[in-house]
């Protein structure tokens, strides 16, 4: 069976319970959905500073996850609009990885061009930034939030859904765009909920994550091993642990997968 590690790179427990519920929903019996919250940082990503830390705890949070006696994960997805630490976490995963933002673009611009709707006013240069850097920039017409973060949206879902239908509309109509995305881990399933409202398709960003993972290839033969290309200093065992992963790899040839908690228990050492 196909495993799915989902990461919520914030504190809240509320938020991993509707990504668990919504992706595994999306993602199929046959596939095996586990969700991670992070272990530190903050209970939700509203500005830069928890941005910058949510990288952080996302990587903290993998690095855990592989420590565990357990199925090692056959893909990863970032369970934040916004996809905090996708590319340090692509570069030292032995396994696919994106996140929901990502994975939202590619979905929607299948359509044509498009405009997000997501809560949180700081989100929109943020999230320009990120659609730039993924080289969507040209497909994005437009993000319009509103003034309730996701946590306050998905706290009163009744009153959300007329708030997101209504700005749904709004881009529809004023940026002539031919998809929409609702953005957040926090508005999952309000989707399907708005979509009879909106005359272009509304995508869900926690669906559509669910729906990269299913599609989700190999990485190349030569990326066998989840390690981070530093030694750390003052981090969790299981970072440190990966960061001295490739002389371990090295050493230990037959291993796809370093495994923290043994390599800590072998050297006694966080750090080389």
């Amino acid at each position: 069976m196909r495993q799915l590690l989902v990461i919520n790179p914030n504190t809240s427990a509320h938020v991993s319970a509707l990504l668990q519920q919504h992706v595994q929903a999306a993602a199929g019996s046959h596939v095996a959905v586990r969700t991670a919250t992070a272990r530190f940082g903050a209970p939700y990503i509203a500005c830069e500073a928890s941005y910058a830390v949510a990288a952080h705890a996302l990587l903290d949070t993998w690095a855990h996850d592989l420590a565990q006696p357990r199925p090692q994960p056959d893909a990863v997805l970032i369970g934040c609009f916004g996809d905090p630490g996708l590319m340090a976490l692509r570069e030292s995963s032995p396994v696919p990885v994106t996140g929901l933002a990502e994975a939202s673009f590619i979905e929607a611009a299948r359509h044509g061009r498009f405009a997000i709707v997501t809560g949180g006013e700081r989100w929109g240069p943020m999230l320009q930034r990120l659609a730039q850097a993924l080289g969507q920039a040209h497909a994005l017409a437009g993000i319009h939030t509103v003034a309730p973060t996701g946590a306050q949206l998905a706290a009163d879902p009744e009153a959300a859904r007329t708030l997101l239908a209504q700005a749904c509309r709004d881009v529809v109509r004023q940026m002539g765009v031919q998809a929409v995305i609702l953005g957040g881990a926090g508005l999952a399933g309000m989707a399907a909920a708005v979509q009879p409202q909106v005359a272009v398709p509304v995508i869900d960003s926690v669906v559509a994550g669910a729906n990269w993972a299913l599609r989700a290839h190999s990485v190349p033969p030569e990326r066998k091993v989840a390690a981070f290309d530093v030694a750390w200093v003052g981090v969790s065992d299981e970072m440190a642990a990966l960061g001295m992963g490739h002389a371990h790899a090295q050493a230990h040839p037959d291993r796809q997968f370093i495994d923290p908690a043994r390599f800590i228990a072998e050297t006694g050492s966080r750090s080389p």
